[in-house]
């Protein structure tokens, strides 16, 4: 051996067994700070003095209330919730069912929502009136959208594939489309030809979301998005044709009024990634916009309560809790706390 070759390390059982050693601790600290952390991050969540689940189970029928998610502090956190429509600061009756986001209408609710331990995997549950689950399906992504149309029939989802925040420029989504009737599954909308101005739109890095059905099951609204421009645009789509076409631009999240003549929707009205929104609403008629008295940047797929009044949440700035608000669809008036720590709020007339 030359006197200038390098001197190459011997491997014996001994060390290969200490470097397994040092593998297995370093994993096994991992693994236990893991735990430890969504213990902790459970605890603060759970640890309040919020309503506990309990008394008669929750059912999409009965009264005129408001369904949500609800966010106090307490061993009701992330789970289903109501209040009377009249009263919404009054009294909540809390259910066992937990969900990231909610909606509902005739009789039928989209809970998504993400079931197990540390693995973690993230589901759409379609619910009947007792909110039993009658449906199942696994996601790919983070939930973050839901939509069910006002017959009850057709229930869209959206997820996160990467990415956490349409204020970012490197997320990308994934919107689905169920008929619940008939369990016929649109797994995702890249898959439908759209069209601006008569001619197809082919982008590979289409992202759509926010889904919002008319009374026909088979049109519905919903945002597309270019991460390679930057934009956005309102589509109208066609089920049954698998097209989409462009309307608009810069509308996101929108959401029909319930008598169809309406989107209250979240505008783009700056370049911050803290303030980027603005809440407006598009006359589909006319396609005039009314800017809305919120000036709060509202990252949430507005709810109509009413043809005169939208609903939205709002972070607190205190943890991960939320409150409702609302706020006139006509430009007027102030915003309004419709009630404390809760999420994903739903009209059950």
């Amino acid at each position: 051996m030359s006197a200038d070759a390098p001197v190459r390390p011997v491997v014996t059982k001994g060390r290969l067994l200490v470097f397994g050693l040092v593998l297995a601790l370093l994993a096994g600290i991992a693994i236990a700070y893991t735990v430890y952390a969504v213990r902790r991050e459970d605890e603060k969540l759970h640890g309040g003095s919020g309503t506990a689940p309990g008394g008669a189970p929750l059912t999409l029928g009965g009264a005129p209330r408001l369904l949500f998610r609800s966010t106090e502090s307490g061993p009701g956190y992330g789970r289903l919730a109501t209040v009377a429509a009249a009263d919404p600061g009054g009294p909540r009756s809390v259910g066992e069912r937990a969900c990231e986001r909610v909606y509902a209408a005739a009789g039928t609710a989209l809970c998504l929502t993400t079931e197990g331990g540390l693995a973690r995997r993230n589901v759409a549950l379609i619910l009947d009136a007792e909110l039993r689950q009658v449906r199942r399906i696994e996601l790919e992504g983070t939930p973050n959208r839901a939509r069910v149309s006002a017959s009850g029939r057709m229930a869209s989802w959206t997820v996160f594939v990467y990415g956490d925040s349409y204020a970012s420029m490197t997320f990308s989504t994934r919107t689905s489309i169920l008929d619940t009737h008939t369990g016929a599954l649109t797994a995702n909308l890249e898959d439908f030809t759209t069209t601006r101005d008569g001619k197809e739109l082919k982008s590979p890095d289409r992202n759509f979301w926010g889904v919002t059905f008319t009374a026909d099951d088979n049109a519905f609204y919903a945002t597309l998005s270019t991460n390679s421009s930057g934009r956005t645009y309102l589509v109208r789509g066609d089920l049954r044709a698998r097209t989409m076409t462009v309307l608009r631009e810069n509308v996101e999240c929108p959401s029909l009024s319930p008598d169809g003549t309406r989107l209250v929707f979240k505008k783009k009205v700056s370049q911050s990634t803290r303030n980027p929104w603005r809440l407006h609403v598009l006359d589909l008629a006319t396609m005039r916009e009314t800017p809305l008295a919120e000036a709060r940047s509202v990252d949430d797929q507005a709810v109509w309560l009413d043809d005169g009044t939208v609903a939205y949440g709002l972070p607190t700035g205190v943890g991960a809790a939320t409150d409702v608000w609302s706020v006139r669809s006509d430009g007027a008036g102030v915003p309004l706390r419709v009630l404390a720590g809760g999420f994903s709020p739903v009209p059950l007339r």
